[in-house]
């Protein structure tokens, strides 16, 4: 039976891919399986995939028929995975020697349905190591006592889905899967359903990871409209935290939570001057659909930059305009 199943998408990453490969090399077992999945890639990722392909010990590599972004290319990849567990990697991070069995071993040791991990931030030649925001280290929890409090950082705000290892009766349950169609913030839905329908998970401190920043051809560094998917994840991660049953719990970190992202992409100086006026109407849009409420709850725990800005944003009449969020009305105190 095969142990762990590596899903690692590539996409036009031909500089990086040979440090990905070269790592997974020297994490490769007999029962573990590396599947390779090649989102259309033009610039060469392609052949540097099909010689792994014949040259790494248990690697498949899967060609997507047109490019679908990394939402798209992990299902791709979850729809061919055998293994007990399922992990991920993104074709140009690259990892430690050995990471895997220790990853492996750990989850066996707490028997829980999630683990997740540190990992080191390499920018350029340096290196900062960044921990997962959960202070308690090898101890199985529940999933959702890690949602909150909602002004302060958390396990929902440490998305990395690489940053971890799952067992596969999540995949079985369908909490794997990623919404195709998303370029971006994918991950923030999807960490979400894992903490409020998972049933256990711990937080080891274990280095192996590798994650790389300002690569040039990643959509972070890339302001184009796919940026933008941001606001139909976080649509989702509301829309579907609305229907919890503890929604009236955790729907103020949600929102308050989107409210700083929508800040961080009104900042975003990458855009080009049409994409930044688009994500100006969208992102006002967004704060008018959220309750009131929770808007100006989560504006007023913000800084006072960070408030003004959204406040400006957000010029609606709070008395009239109803929200398909909110689940009663209001009741004045």
């Amino acid at each position: 039976m095969v142990k762990l199943s590596i899903i690692v998408p590539f996409y036009n990453v031909h500089p990086y891919a040979p440090d990905a490969l070269r790592s997974l090399r020297a994490n490769a077992r007999d029962d573990y399986e590396f599947i390779l999945v090649d989102d259309c890639s033009t610039d060469g990722t392609t052949g540097l995939l099909e010689r792994a392909a014949r040259e790494l010990p248990g690697a498949r590599l899967l060609r997507r028929p047109q490019n679908g972004g990394i939402a798209a290319a992990r299902n791709t990849g979850l729809d061919a995975a055998r293994g007990e567990f399922i992990t991920f990697l993104d074709g140009d991070d690259w990892l430690a020697p050995g990471y895997y069995p220790d990853l492996v071993a750990a989850i066996e040791e707490l028997s829980c349905d999630f683990l997740r991990t540190d990992h080191v931030r390499c920018t350029g030649p340096a290196r900062m190591v960044t921990r997962a925001p959960h202070g308690r280290r090898g101890a199985v929890l529940d999933p959702r006592d890690a949602i909150l409090p909602a002004g302060r950082t958390t396990s929902v705000d440490y998305s990395y889905a690489w940053a971890g290892i799952y067992h596969r009766r999540l995949l079985d349950d369908g909490l794997l899967y990623f919404r195709n169609g998303l370029r971006t913030a994918e991950e923030r839905p999807w960490i979400w359903r894992l903490h409020r329908e998972a049933t256990s998970f711990a937080v080891v401190g274990l280095l192996g990871v590798f994650y790389r920043r300002g690569v040039s051809s990643s959509l972070t560094q890339i302001g184009d409209e796919r940026q933008l998917d941001f606001i139909r994840a976080f649509d989702l991660l509301i829309e579907e935290t609305a229907r919890d049953r503890e929604a009236d719990a955790l729907l103020p970190k949600a929102v308050r939570t989107y409210c700083a992202i929508i800040h961080h992409h009104l900042v975003n100086d990458r855009y080009e001057p049409r994409i930044a006026r688009k994500a100006r109407e969208l992102s006002a849009a967004a704060l008018q659909r959220l309750p009131s409420a929770l808007v100006s709850e989560a504006l007023g725990s913000m800084d006072l930059e960070r408030a003004t800005r959204l406040r400006r944003l957000d010029r609606r009449d709070r008395f009239s305009r109803f929200s398909r969020f909110r689940r009663r009305p209001e009741v004045a105190a």
